[in-house]
């Protein structure tokens, strides 16, 4: 079915109206059902030729006709402006922005659009009003990841009838690797300031904060001063000097398949950002320059996404 309506369709453009005779439509279970009850009324009122009888059954069928006009009407004429698909790592779900807008004077209820297996998400748009929607899509392996098709659906008014249509949008995610690996950060690299070099000739690193102790956690970095003194278990984090930088190197790794390796360096980059400490990324055929922070962090994955592909 989605293949025949991408072939009868084609890709979308946005900004994108839903035109009426792309949205699709048939009865649900509860509308099947409704739909027997309605024969067996008739037929019983026809048999004993009770007018009560086949009057209620014309007024409910009447009913179930406009629900279902309406049913189609919720999604017709609906507007989406703008769509853009956030980067996840691989194995997890990311999120897809949608733009919708009513121009309508009447509320789109019981909306519901979703990314092929993942959970659906639910909104109603009030009249004349636009809304951003968050969408769910399952990331599977690293690299430019393309989102084929969304699907949109109602089921108002009375959950009679299913209306929903296929969104054939232009979005393309990039799945960064699956951050995985417990080899110890590289030690920093460059000069400390002057003054910081002075008050701390006795080690590379400087303790930053305590966090609580997590399974894993090496014994050497408890603070077990702390403990004996009755407090709870605590693991001291330390972070580079001054002026310093860690860089984190392709090559260290050379001992571990390529996945493990990008699945490695992506550790460390998170890593690196929770102590907020300024860090390089080297590769093969690419190298981005020591600094921390969102812009970093982001170009460092996308590098680590896209290597080798």
């Amino acid at each position: 079915m989605g293949a025949w309506a991408r072939a009868r369709q084609g890709e979308d453009a946005l900004p994108l109206t839903l035109r009426p005779r792309r949205v699709y439509i048939l009865p649900t279970r509860t509308g099947i059902g409704a739909a027997v009850l309605l024969f067996l009324m008739l037929l019983a009122g026809l048999n004993y030729n009770n007018s009560m009888a086949l009057m209620l059954c014309f007024l409910l069928a009447g009913v179930a006709l406009v629900s279902m006009y309406e049913c189609h009407r919720t999604l017709a004429g609906l507007k989406l402006h703008a769509a853009a698909a956030e980067p996840a790592f691989a194995g997890t779900s990311g999120h897809i922005t949608l733009h919708f807008d009513n121009e309508d004077t009447r509320v789109r209820a019981l909306l519901a659009v979703g990314c092929e297996r993942s959970a659906p998400s639910l909104f109603d748009l009030p009249p004349a009003a636009m809304r951003p929607i968050r969408v769910l899509y399952p990331a599977r392996s690293r690299g430019r990841q393309r989102i084929d098709r969304l699907e949109l659906a109602t089921a108002a008014p009375l959950g009679l009838f299913r209306a929903w249509c296929w969104l054939h949008l232009p979005l393309e995610a990039v799945i960064y690797p699956a951050p995985h690996g417990k080899r110890p950060l590289p030690p920093p690299r460059g000069e400390p300031l002057e003054g910081h070099r002075r008050a701390h000739e006795s080690g590379d690193e400087d303790w930053a904060w305590l966090r609580p102790f997590r399974e894993g956690d090496a014994p050497r970095s408890v603070a077990w001063k702390a403990y004996a003194h009755g407090g709870p278990l605590l693991v001291a984090h330390y972070e580079a000097p001054t002026g310093a930088h860690r860089l984190l190197e392709f090559a260290l790794l050379h001992e571990l398949p390529l996945e493990q390796r990008l699945s490695q360096l992506a550790q460390w980059v998170l890593d690196c950002e929770h102590r907020g400490e300024s860090y390089a990324l080297s590769l093969p055929g690419k190298h981005l320059p020591a600094r921390h922070g969102p812009a970093q962090r982001r170009a460092c994955l996308e590098a680590l996404a896209l290597h080798g592909l």
